[in-house]
């Protein structure tokens, strides 16, 4: 799959498939990106899918050559989910036979009473299907990296039962078999043992530990398939026709039932209801709708009949942009990752290496082949570092999917580690902290016409989209008149000619001249934590239009959490500074900056940064959107615009700022599993080897270890499964007293 990423970059998604091991995958992305036209490439072994961003040179048949000519399979269309099903039942299959054939192997090989004459040769037979049928794939992928010059753990599999089988099969029919009795030990005198039921039990251990890798790992992916599943089949137009979903098109009408699923985005045109948009927001309360309001495909709705008119369909549906943006973010790779990928391009070759040294060691001290043998076969298999290679794609996989369900995307897994050093949040106050729906609640002209200014107001702030702007206007009553030369002042106002007349709205910097009693008017709305609007025609300011805002019900328990979490919540916002400090009393915020014009926002978050602070920032407006790439870390509300989402790092598809607080606490979460898994991997290895080295693990135990070192990580990993985060909790938070300090512009306060 190729899609553009602007001028001169493409991005492709490729699908692998005959990756064993992280070693597999590091590889095949070392291969394309030697590629000429190739800037980027990424191999996930996890999600079995190559991301490869080059210029527009590069087609995707010549990296899928590419990855075909290594011994990977590249098809152009691929189920991920089929492709392990088939992979698992293949290894289910060699897994049964190398049981049924290796315990009568083991049972002749280590009970002397079962010891008939010829055993040997019986247990010969039962073995070699058992290590090379049932082991294929591992000595299949050995040989195709061994054409290219490179190792994985197949490699040390297919070497450590390989070399079993084959020093078994030397010794029998050299005829150096000797004393049966001391099958299972090493030597008696002259004597050497076959090592059969050796190979057989390290290829049914690493078998069974990879069968049920895979069936963990296919469990990982559940939250991103349940999400694509989530979408409707087809639809029910408003003239009776039911069609399929593909055949929808903006603009068509169509018809929501009690208990259906809504088929696509749209908007309610009639009908009232609640709706379910649990599986989506992660919100658990239905929301109550009416004509005029947005609505997502896949949510449910709960009672009412609504009619819906389509706006996005297909790959442009808010369900498909999530699936989207969690695929790419499963497919991602932590900073932390890059410690793993350095240390597993040489720890094969290392591990053959002390395989080698262990052997001609033994010999040298001992004399005793058969010791050296089984040490240095000991130490090939417990090598094997399928942890390392699962410990960070897996648990990005498993967390990335867990918090979509929460209604949480997270863009990748480098974000993970950007939240582990954020000690401070800064919020956005309207539509983040507030409900973002103003209300017009009084008019003040102290010695003006109160119906005229606010009809030429509302006529103005018709042609704005800011929030406070489109409240003002549905004020308007009657014809609309005309409005010419309008121009925007971020951040202050607006004007524009309205009947020949210039007409300012806005803040009290627009004006030139403000009168006291209009001065007095707004001051008395603002000290109710209401936002006053100046009004007037020319310079002159003659009415204040007092507009309130309500907060969010969730918004004080989100602070809350945020301080549970360890972070200096800031208020950031344009609003005036009463308005701000009455918020920041009710939510129980750190500190408050207001004040703040749109294009300085940015500029405040590069001062706390130059305080050695990290930085995230939550908004959902346009005016957010640079402060949101300006922080370490940015948030967006989805119910926000498509600027302020792209630039952010982190998106909260619901509007509810306690999500914001799960997403910190789930990227937390992850990232410690993944350094918890690791950590493991390591430890195991470390202390693994030099026990196979001294002889203290023999080859059976050391094949059931490692298969127990992955199944800790993939256990481990799936943990993060059960995260519920803190809208499941009930917490009360009581409103704290301000402190006034002495104002600047902005104007920055704390609150205590």
């Amino acid at each position: 799959m190729m899609a553009s990423m602007g001028d001169t970059s493409t991005r492709s998604d490729i699908a692998v498939e005959g990756m064993t091991c992280a070693a597999c995958a590091n590889r095949i992305q070392r291969t394309l990106t030697k590629l000429d036209g190739v800037t980027i490439a990424t191999v996930n072994f996890a999600n079995g899918r190559a991301t490869v961003m080059h210029d527009a040179s590069v087609e995707d048949d010549q990296l899928r050559e590419a990855i075909v000519r290594l011994g990977y399979e590249a098809p152009v269309t691929s189920d991920h989910d089929q492709a392990e099903q088939r992979r698992e039942a293949d290894l289910r299959r060699r897994w049964i036979v190398a049981v049924v054939l290796g315990i009568p192997v083991v049972a002749i090989s280590m009970v002397p009473p079962l010891m008939f004459d010829g055993w040997e040769w019986v247990v010969a037979v039962l073995a070699t299907p058992v290590v090379f049928w049932c082991g294929w794939g591992f000595h299949r992928a050995a040989w195709m990296n061994l054409r290219h010059g490179t190792t994985t753990m197949d490699t040390l599999v297919s070497m450590g039962t390989l070399s079993a089988w084959t020093w078994s099969t030397v010794v029998l029919i050299g005829g150096i078999g000797g004393d049966s009795t001391m099958a299972g030990s090493a030597m008696s005198g002259d004597t050497a043992h076959v090592y059969y039921e050796t190979a057989t039990v390290i290829v049914a251990l690493i078998l069974i530990g990879k069968w049920l890798e895979i069936r963990a790992k296919r469990r990982s992916g559940d939250a991103l398939r349940a999400l694509a599943d989530l979408g409707v089949r087809s639809a029910l137009l408003v003239d009776g026709t039911e069609v399929d979903i593909e055949a929808l098109t903006p603009g068509m009408r169509f018809v929501v039932r009690p208990g259906e699923k809504i088929a696509t985005d749209g908007v309610i045109v009639d009908g009232h209801s609640a709706v379910d948009a649990s599986m989506v927001t992660g919100e658990p309360v239905p929301v109550e709708v009416g004509p005029g309001d947005e609505v997502i495909g896949a949510t449910v709705n709960a009672n009412g009949s609504l009619t819906v008119e389509a706006t996005r369909v297909g790959a442009d549906t808010a369900l498909a942009q999530i699936v989207r943006l969690v695929d790419e973010a499963q497919g991602s790779r932590a900073e932390v990752q890059r410690l793993a990928d350095r240390v597993a391009a040489v720890f094969v070759p290392t591990a053959i290496g002390i395989a080698v040294v262990t052997l001609l060691a033994w010999l040298a001290i001992t004399g005793d082949v058969n010791e050296a043998f089984t040490a240095a076969v000991a130490v090939l298999i417990v090598a094997c570092p399928c942890a390392l290679g699962l410990a960070t794609p897996l648990a990005i996989m498993v967390g990335t999917g867990r918090a979509a369900q929460l209604g949480v995307i997270i863009k990748g897994g480098e974000v993970l580690e950007d939240t582990r050093r954020i000690d401070t949040i800064v919020l956005d106050k309207t539509g983040t902290v507030t409900e973002g729906k103003m209300s017009l609640v009084d008019v003040l002209a102290p010695d003006g016409d109160v119906d005229l200014l606010l009809q030429l107001a509302a006529a103005v702030e018709a042609k704005s989209e800011h929030p406070i702007a489109q409240t003002i206007a549905a004020a308007r009553r009657g014809d609309d008149p005309v409005v010419d030369h309008f121009v925007n002042r971020p951040g202050i106002g607006v004007t524009a000619t309205v009947d020949g007349v210039e007409v300012r709205v806005g803040r009290r910097q627009l004006f030139d001249t403000v009168p006291t009693a209009v001065a007095q008017s707004a001051s008395s709305a603002e000290a109710q934590g209401r936002t006053a609007v100046f009004a007037g025609r020319g310079a002159t300011a003659e009415a204040v239009l007092v507009v309130a805002d309500t907060v969010k019900a969730t918004s004080a328990e989100a602070i809350a959490a945020f301080h549970d979490l360890g972070l200096t919540v800031t208020l950031l916002t344009g609003d005036n500074a009463r308005t701000a400090r009455s918020v920041g009393r009710a939510v129980n915020v750190d500190h408050v900056i207001a004040d703040v014009l749109p294009d300085a926002k940015a500029a405040e978050i590069s001062r706390l940064q130059a305080e050695g602070r990290r930085v995230a920032m939550v908004g959902d407006g346009i005016n957010d959107a640079p402060a949101l790439a300006q922080a370490d870390l940015g948030i967006a509300l989805g119910t926000g615009t498509d600027v302020a989402i792209e630039a952010s790092d982190l998106t909260i598809v619901s509007g509810d700022l306690r999500a914001a607080a799960d997403a910190v606490a789930l990227s937390r979460r992850t990232l410690s599993t993944i350094k918890g898994n690791l950590f493991w991997a390591f430890a195991y290895n470390s202390a693994a080897i030099p026990l196979a080295a001294f002889g203290i693990l023999n080859p059976m135990i050391a094949a059931g270890a490692m298969g127990m070192s992955s199944l800790f990580v993939v256990s481990n990993s799936l943990r993060l499964r059960r995260f519920d985060g803190y809208r499941a909790k009930d917490r009360a938070v009581a409103p704290a007293p301000i402190i006034d300090t002495p104002t600047s512009e902005p104007i920055r306060e704390t609150i205590s």
